[in-house]
């Protein structure tokens, strides 16, 4: 993802356009490539104290000089009330994502290049600058870190509880501006002088549109000056962990090997999938010593449904089979009357368990999992085991009256209660509710019981099996009597709800065709994926429900509550190209032909990688064209489906990061 001078130099423009760097354990960086932040979630060093969770910004931004022949040259861009200052955009001639946030500021013929990097697996990110020509042989950087040390969803203000002292010592200064929260330490190539002050009223666009507080105030201690040749370098790294100064050229060396390897493994016959690819490992991160997914950056940690939904895109396809059991395991681990946490937690009990859904595709991420990695001794052991206690749940009755019915169907459902993925609420009200049975329910639950009768063949239980089949006989023949909208030629989304029967028309229907083989007849079938494309398909994703709809929201705006209530009600979801891709190709036929046709559905996600997060997909988009997008800038599932069905269902050769 290159950014030429022309949208560098454009003030909006560049504010639209972010970057994102992620260490693998719930920590992140990010910003615009202006430089300046408009989320309360920008940061250069945003830390998750117990990964991936309890995450703290503690330096927000730096400020930067190049002083150079009594010129001082800004690199750095703030947003005040009425006013830019300094305006360090407009000298930036170039940017690129990869390997690395990389930027070249160009001011007559001074060429410097700054680049800063999160590292893997570790609380450190390198800011590195490259002196690449100038009229002098050596210049002077001047760098002003702005510090707040605060929970990563609020904002930060000035206080008089803020500690202002420093630790410093030749190379290095720490400091620590509240006792709760880890100390900062910077490891530079010069000198710091102590001068805090307060920069006041920091303006955060992002966050006026959103509805929430967009004014803040950072805390910045001093100053570092370091000199930097011509054709030289130098690095400044910011840690909360780091006990012995760091040796930041064989730091650099082994990140961009690592990166490097990454990319030579990429798929490159089609651009998409290799984009896709690249930012797969952006998600993984730890929790404990086990490896979990992000569902989303930058607010969200990891979800039960979303780690499920992700996995095959995110590991499997990509050859990650030992990090895809770590996390089959933890969920496993996890299980409670037989249901997976919605939002997992640090302490175990904590976890919400608010999901109709997300056990089952568990059922069906383990099955895949045996699929690509063959690794019948652990599911066995292991995974098997817990498939049983799930089924067994789901039958004899668990949470939220979840529970199978007497026509073999999965009901469930309580008031104020959201269970499915159209989980929106304000305040006590569920804003999509879907009790009763929910299509994609029922294909779950078709899902899960064929695996269980597959696994149930394969190590050895066949009365268990046999059960398993005839269960699914009688759910199969029950789905097709109930949920076929004859007059419609479609599914509908919930039947025998506290409301009757939900004729909407949403993409929920669609996991039929994806997740089961036999759910409807082929006539039906295609009938049905015919009325989808026409309501709910976008170039970016399917809609969540018609705009023929009276309750059809066409743009995701406003507050917090209007834009909840718009979030299901025609907001378009990007991951639901996998379901409707997958469904397209069983439908139609996995022949070239089809899958030419397929392919085409993704185009639009193309372009959308060089806006919003550069390189990634976002979580959404508004119902209606321009289709501007909106949510989470990078999300998990918006990148895994996408890329699983390239693989899978489009047949895109995806090499194997398996040691990785």
């Amino acid at each position: 993802m290159k950014v030429q001078a022309e949208d560098c130099q454009d003030l909006d423009r560049a504010l639209s356009l972010e970057w994102l760097e992620t260490n693998g354990r719930g920590g992140f960086a990010s910003g615009t490539i202006a430089g300046a932040n408009t989320r309360r979630y920008h940061g250069l060093l945003l830390v998750a104290r117990t990964p991936p969770d309890e995450r703290f910004v503690l330096v927000n931004h730096l400020d930067e000089w190049l002083d150079i022949d009594g010129r001082s040259i800004p690199l750095s861009t703030n947003l005040y009330p009425g006013t830019v200052h300094p305006s360090g955009y407009a000298f930036c001639t170039s940017f690129r994502s990869r390997p690395w946030p990389t930027w070249t500021f160009e001011y007559d013929s001074i060429a410097l290049q700054r680049e800063i990097f999160c590292v893997s697996d570790r609380d450190l990110v390198i800011v590195r600058w490259k002196l690449l020509s100038a009229d002098s042989t050596s210049a002077i950087m001047r760098v002003r870190p702005m510090l707040s040390g605060r929970d990563y969803h609020w904002t930060h203000h000035e206080n008089e509880m803020l500690s202002p002292d420093a630790v410093i010592k030749e190379g290095q200064v720490t400091w620590r501006p509240y006792p709760e929260v880890p100390a900062v330490q910077a490891f530079h190539p010069g000198t710091y002088k102590h001068a805090p002050n307060w920069y006041r009223n920091i303006q955060l666009p992002v966050e006026y549109r959103r509805g929430f507080d967009s004014q803040e105030d950072w805390w910045s201690p001093g100053e570092i000056r370091f000199e930097i040749e011509s054709g030289g370098e130098q690095t400044l790294a910011l840690t909360s962990g780091e006990v012995e100064t760091p040796d930041r050229t064989d730091i650099i060396r082994r990140e961009g090997e690592r990166r490097t390897s990454i990319e030579q493994r990429a798929p490159t016959s089609d651009f998409l999938a290799k984009a896709l690819w690249l930012v797969t490992d952006t998600y993984l991160s730890k929790r404990d010593s086990r490896q979990t997914i992000i569902a989303g950056y930058p607010w969200f940690t990891d979800w039960g449904r979303d780690t499920c939904i992700s996995l095959p895109g995110l590991c499997l396809v990509t050859g990650r089979h030992d990090k895809a059991w770590q996390i089959i395991d933890v969920l496993c681990g996890r299980l409670s009357d037989g249901l997976v946490p919605n939002c997992l937690s640090t302490i175990p009990q904590n976890s919400a368990y608010n999901s109709i859904d997300a056990s089952l595709w568990l059922i069906h991420a383990i099955e895949r999992y045996l699929v690509y990695s063959h690794d019948e001794t652990r599911v066995c052991d292991m995974a098997w085991p817990a498939i049983k206690n799930i089924l067994a749940a789901y039958r004899q009755g668990t949470r939220y009256n979840i529970h199978m019915d007497t026509d073999g169907l999965i009901t469930g459902g309580a008031p104020d209660v959201q269970l499915t993925w159209m989980d929106a609420k304000v305040g006590e009200q569920v804003l999509t509710a879907r009790q009763g049975k929910p299509v994609e329910i029922q294909a779950l639950w078709l899902r899960a019981l064929e695996v269980g009768e597959r696994l149930g063949q394969r190590f050895g239980e066949s009365a268990y099996a046999t059960r398993c089949r005839r269960e699914r006989e009688v759910a199969l023949r029950s789905f097709r009597a109930k949920f076929w909208n004859e007059e419609g030629d479609y599914l509908y989304d919930v039947v025998e709800g506290p409301q009757g029967t939900d004729a909407s028309i949403r993409p929920n229907q669609l996991y039929a065709l994806s997740l089961c083989a036999d759910a409807l007849p082929h006539d039906q079938a295609k009938r049905m994926l015919m009325v989808v494309k026409r309501h709910l398909l976008t170039p970016v994703g399917l809609r969540t429900l018609s705009p023929t709809d009276r309750r059809y929201r066409p743009r995701y705006e406003g507050g917090v509550s209007e834009r909840d209530s718009a979030y299901h009600q025609g907001t378009v979801w990007p991951f639901l190209l996998g379901a409707f891709v997958t469904a397209w190709v069983n439908v139609f036929g996995r022949n070239p032909t089809t899958q030419i046709e397929a392919r085409t559905f993704l185009d639009g996600l193309e372009k959308h990688l060089r806006e919003a997060c550069l390189g990634q997909v976002s979580e959404i988009f508004d119902g209606d064209a321009p289709h501007d997008p909106h949510g989470c800038p990078a999300q998990a599932w918006s990148v895994a489906e996408p890329l699983r069905v390239l693989v899978e269902d489009l047949d895109i050769t995806c090499p194997s990061l398996d040691s990785r």
